[in-house]
């Protein structure tokens, strides 16, 4: 028996909406990936989050979005050569912390679905085998499977992925900036992913239908801007990712013939 209706799922169930993912929590209103962003995504009505992982050097999966910490904390060391310790040290110019993936995945509470990026740098990154191992054991560990979906605009982490958690879906990333083989997403014939997430410029009524012809769930991203939000509920997207998710809700709440 699956989910009541007030619950969300990931999938094409029918409903008068597109999921709405908020992008590293609702980043628009709360520093990123924080546990503060989190809550307030499920206190704005959001289905579900969107959040980045990567390994310290200690081997833990903690959210962040970049390779180091130059952005977020005016610092040159890379998040993959500091330690938890050193992490949970460090003062980002937001004032927020660093979390640990069982740690956001907490803070998202019970009901959230939560969208994992697995963050990967260079095509050739022997870091990925280690990611992968360690994400999937938090999400068996903390007993969310049933509501990630995982995804990596890496290949070979989505293949590694599918044979270390195959029964947690995943998803290819694919934007409009990458080389044809990855902007056309060719690894797709390869892979065994449950949904495809393009970047919302290469989302089109033929190219969201020719998704969803081949099986595939479409969640795109990173879309704020309501008449955008509203074309691509008119296209059928089954999910947006958003920043502000409170506002997105408003906009896709609002007429169904634009």
């Amino acid at each position: 028996m699956g989910p009541g209706r007030d619950v969300p799922e990931w999938g094409r169930a029918p409903r008068r909406r597109p999921l709405v993912i908020a992008h590293r929590g609702a980043s628009a209103i709360e520093p990123e990936n924080s546990v503060a962003a989190f809550r307030r995504a499920a206190a704005s009505g959001a289905d579900g989050v969107e959040l980045d992982v990567l390994c310290c050097a200690t081997g833990e999966a903690v959210v962040f979005h970049d390779q180091d910490l130059a952005r977020l904390a005016n610092r040159p060391d890379r998040v993959a050569a500091l330690s938890l310790a050193d992490l949970r040290a460090v003062k980002l110019a937001s004032g927020a912390g660093i979390s640990t993936l069982a740690e956001a995945l907490e803070a998202c509470g019970p009901r959230l679905l939560v969208n994992i990026e697995l963050k990967a740098s260079r095509l050739f990154d022997r870091t990925i085998a280690r990611l992968v191992e360690r994400t999937a054991a938090v999400v068996r560990e903390t007993g969310v499977g049933a509501r990630v979906l995982m995804s990596s605009f890496h290949p070979w982490a989505v293949a590694l992925w599918t044979r270390q958690a195959p029964d947690v879906p995943a998803a290819l990333l694919f934007e409009s900036q990458a080389p044809l083989p990855l902007r056309r997403a060719w690894a797709l014939h390869g892979l065994r992913v449950f949904a495809v997430h393009p970047e919302a410029t290469l989302c089109t009524p033929e190219s969201v239908r020719r998704w969803h012809d081949a099986g595939y769930a479409v969640n795109t991203w990173t879309v704020d801007d309501p008449r955008r939000l509203r074309a691509l509920r008119g296209m059928g997207v089954d999910g947006i990712i958003t920043n502000d998710p409170a506002a997105a809700r408003a906009a896709l709440a609002g007429d169904q013939s634009e």
